[in-house]
């Protein structure tokens, strides 16, 4: 109460933040005829102006009513747009590093070039990020217009592209992207050998498109880059086959977690079967530390069978099992599960199973933003992760007023007992409206539910189109198609579709489709045409009552339910929604159904009556809210785990960039080398030993094996007067003094190349192997919780103890690696030169064998600098250490670097 009559005399924190910009929307406005009056050639001027002013210490905020209204009269000539004062608005909370939260239809594509347009004045590039390939590809086409205008080059950046164009995609004032991109992007450049290879040029600040979809629901999957490991096809298939004979006594099933255990019968019935079958060694059970495996991808395989549905979580295609995204209801093209999920659920469904994967990179999206040093977002619904978005990102959220007042009637949700009822009172709804020619969009929770309405409709002889991710190429003509006069469409989800459903017909869309049917039609008489047709169709629809958003399920998530809700009203349209539920739906029946079951029979409702009252509405909002904030609590719970990992990827990716960037790196060798002869000292010679006590032998060993060199160790020791620090220092001189002729020997420029090479290769496997080790320590950290241990400290705890252990073994083997390599003898040279000559002659005659296929051969390259002795172009081990522009020592014809020597 108190608290509501604050608000009415003070406003809110957000209306006060609207406020607040009100002075400079003013100013921009102020500034509006004097941009009009400038040449197109003026608005480049300027922006070559305010670059300078920025480059002269001048601050963006200084620059900002310029810069808007430079970017405003760009976007009205360039687009014919002139932006309202809402959209400068969100502009400025962008720029101020805040998340605008923007109804639908109120112009996020073209408010976004605003802060992009001031922020690329200084010169270090903006990043826009959208949800998908084709919103990018979309926006950066769309908008380069208005970039061009101005002055400002704009790239786009996709997957599979030439790493020639991506290189120049990044090199651009403002990029367009996708979060799944720009993080692979991230990973491959810190997998490069050489700074000239990457392509991204630093993170300055990023304006993040449907950011709730982008920085929440996707930041609970890692990006990984990942390589094939052991084939256990075999397994998965012994496995997959054991689950469809178990009875309920076997397992236990938590849908809140998703998440399924075998019970005490479970395990014999599995142990019983595995030990007839031989998967199990006999006397060994699944309890003993070997059967760990096998335990594992048994649970695997339960989780497959009980909490994976198929059309729901995934599809198949082609013979491949493709993941849905449930937030977007698209397929995930190249995104599999971990830790042999994947695997599992390809044996249920009997296509080919493709091999588990190691990682060999991975970055969350949470820390992969982090990295920006400003950060801002868009959507039509953030508010109710406000929370989450402050703590994880430290970003706002302010709403952003909409242009026209929001006409949409929502209707309080309609309860069902079963789902049968429910579905028939959709379709009599759907009925009803499409009799009087309003346009329906019916959301649904998954493929096979919009696939079963859309036979229902069929049966009644209702028209209408399905958009799932079945339908995916189809997408933006589907939604385009959405606000026609009595059109009925069903879709699985609507984020981030990127195409308004305007109400009458997209008339883009309309002038599109017309030129393809006629392209010899002219374009201006055939929009007018399509124009006048649309505004009389336009006036019906709005005469219906707009767009009705038919729900037939309630999310988890309310974000979710908000943006299938705000499709309908944009733009002060008119328009309705209504939620049909029953106490089958997942939401319900997970989240206390029986109780309203219980009230609803005392109640003695009939078959096929609902409940409709504003409670139904709060204690559905608030089984959403406790849903969010658990998601929210592991979403944070993974971040923490991931933190310490972060810390350990920014020392490594750090340290290869200064090895990548530096023009010297001996020192860096030098330092391990004498760290190494250091720590074999302290092994052998442990400090405060008699000299009775020193392993001599040992320290000779470790010598001649990381060092290359055949020292007298123990006729050292036996003078009078040696100890620890004599024996460091002489071993020390002998070891500098042997690179330094190994140094002399290769040449400076070669010996710098060789040991980058070496270090960047050293770096990359360490830290592979150690990904590794901390998925494998990340997976078993949790049983400490039942010894009173906290898992995550223990995980700190060890997660530094392995990259210790990683840092000492990295200094060993390049420490080995460097003291063994020399340069080849002038007869090893002219031998290996003649084996690669002898294998183009081969190619040539090949070639000439068969015409069609012939091409000319190309002339025998130079032999590489520096094999081991004993070559063999089959052995890797025996190449030494080729140069990365030199031919591949295996005889492929192909450079070393994009051959055996790729990173």
């Amino acid at each position: 109460m108190i608290g509501n009559l604050a608000k009415m005399v003070f406003g809110t924190p957000n209306d006060r933040k609207v406020k607040g910009t009100r002075a400079l929307v003013a100013r921009i406005n102020a500034l509006e005829d004097s941009f009009k009056a400038l040449s197109d050639q003026g608005l480049v001027d300027k922006t070559a102006e305010f670059k300078a002013r920025v480059a002269g210490g001048e601050s963006l905020d200084d620059i900002l009513p310029e810069a808007f209204a430079n970017c405003r009269e760009g976007a009205r000539r360039a687009l014919g747009l002139r932006a309202f004062d809402v959209q400068l608005m969100g502009g400025i909370f962008l720029h101020q590093g805040n998340i605008a939260e923007m109804k639908t239809g109120e112009g996020k594509t073209l408010v976004a070039t605003f802060p992009a347009y001031l922020n690329a004045l200084s010169g270090k590039g903006v990043h826009v990020v959208t949800v998908n390939d084709y919103l990018a590809k979309r926006d950066a086409e769309w908008m380069s217009k208005v970039y061009a205008q101005l002055g400002m080059s704009c790239g786009v950046v996709v997957p599979f592209q030439p790493e020639g164009e991506k290189r120049d995609a990044y090199a651009c004032d403002v990029t367009y992207a996708t979060n799944n991109e720009l993080g692979f992007d991230y990973l491959r450049d810190n997998m490069k050998g050489s700074v000239a290879e990457m392509v991204q040029r630093g993170h300055n600040f990023a304006i993040v498109d449907e950011v709730d979809s982008i920085l929440i629901d996707e930041a609970r999957t890692p990006l990984i880059i990942s390589g094939p490991s052991q084939d256990r096809s075999e397994l998965y298939r012994i496995l997959d086959a054991y689950v469809p004979l178990l009875t309920e006594e076997h397992y236990k099933l938590d849908e809140k977690s998703r998440n399924a255990t075998f019970t005490e019968d479970g395990n014999e019935f599995l142990e019983t079967r595995l030990q007839a079958d031989g998967v199990l060694p006999e006397g060994q059970t699944l309890y003993d530390p070997e059967s760990t495996t096998i335990v594992h991808h048994a649970s695997q395989a339960l989780r497959a069978h009980k909490l994976f549905l198929r059309d729901q979580h995934y599809m198949v295609r082609d013979g491949e099992v493709m993941l849905i995204d449930e937030f977007t209801g698209r397929m995930m093209k190249g995104r599999r599960l971990s830790d042999g999920l994947h695997q599992a659920i390809e044996a249920k469904e009997g296509v080919e199973i493709q091999p588990e994967n190691v990682t060999l990179a991975s970055v969350t999206f949470q820390n992969y933003f982090r990295l920006y040093q400003r950060l801002a977002g868009m959507t039509g619904t953030a508010s109710t992760e406000a929370e989450e978005f402050a703590e994880i990102y430290k970003l706002g959220v302010v709403e952003v007023p909409t242009n026209r007042g929001i006409a949409r009637i929502d209707d309080h949700d309609r309860v069902y007992r079963t789902a049968t009822e429910k579905n028939a009172a959709v379709v009599e709804a759907i009925k009803e409206a499409h009799a009087k020619g309003q346009p329906i969009l019916v959301g649904t929770t998954s493929i096979e539910k919009s696939e079963l309405l859309s036979e229902m409709l069929k049966k009644d002889g209702v028209p209408h189109n399905v958009l799932n991710a079945r339908q995916h190429e189809a997408e933006a003509q589907i939604v385009a198609d959405a606000g026609k006069l009595g059109a009925v469409t069903i879709a699985t989800n609507m984020a981030g579709r990127g195409t308004d459903i305007q109400l009458g017909g997209n008339v883009e869309m309309k002038v599109m489709e017309a030129l393809k049917a006629d392209p010899d039609a002219h374009p201006d008489e055939l929009r007018a045409r399509i124009e006048a047709e649309h505004a009389g169709e336009k006036e019906k629809v709005l005469a219906a009552g707009g767009l009705f958003v038919l729900g037939t399920e309630r999310h988890e998530s309310r974000r979710i339910d908000n943006q299938l809700r705000g499709r309908s009203g944009r733009q002060g349209d008119p328009g309705r929604s209504l939620f049909f539920l029953s106490l089958d739906d997942d939401l319900m029946r997970i989240f206390g159904s029986e109780r309203l079951d219980k009230v609803l029979s005392t109640l003695g409702m009939k078959e096929g009556e609902a409940i409709i009252h504003p409670w139904v509405n709060k204690s559905l909002e608030r089984a959403q809210a406790k849903v969010e904030g658990r998601n929210f609590d592991i979403r944070k719970q993974l971040l923490k785990f991931d933190d310490v990992m972060n810390d350990q990827r920014k020392a490594i990716f750090g340290q290869r960039r200064e090895i990548m960037d530096s023009e010297e790196v001996g020192e860096i060798t030098a330092d391990m080398r004498h760290q190494v002869i250091e720590d074999l000292i302290d092994e052998h010679m442990p400090p405060r030993s008699y000299p009775e006590q020193w392993d001599t032998e040992g320290l000779k060993k470790s010598v001649r094996e990381r060092l290359n060199l055949n020292l007298p160790v123990a006729d050292w020791a036996a003078e009078d007067g040696v100890d620890h620090d004599v024996m460091r220092e002489r071993i020390t001189e002998a070891s500098d003094a042997y690179m330094a002729d190994k140094a002399a020997a290769f040449g400076p420029e070669t010996m710098v190349q060789i040991e980058k090479q070496v270090l960047l290769q050293q770096i990359d496997q360490k830290w592979r192997e150690h990904l590794m080790t901390l998925d494998h320590l990340r997976s078993v950290v949790g049983f400490r919780g039942y010894a009173q241990r906290d898992p995550l400290a223990e995980y700190k705890t060890e997660g530094f103890q392995l990259f210790e252990t990683l840092l000492d073994g990295l200094r060993f083997d390049v420490t080995q690696r460097l003291a063994q390599i020399r340069p080849l003898t002038q007869a090893e040279r002219d031998e290996m030169a003649a084996q690669m000559a002898r294998q183009q002659q081969q190619v040539q005659e090949e070639a000439s064998a068969e015409p069609e296929a012939a091409a000319p051969a190309p002339a025998a390259p130079e032999a590489p600098s520096a094999p081991r002795p004993g070559f063999d172009e089959a052995d890797p081990s025996t190449w030494g250490m080729p140069a990365r522009n030199d031919p591949c020592p295996c005889g492929s014809g192909k450079k070393f670097k994009h051959c055996h020597g790729a990173i």
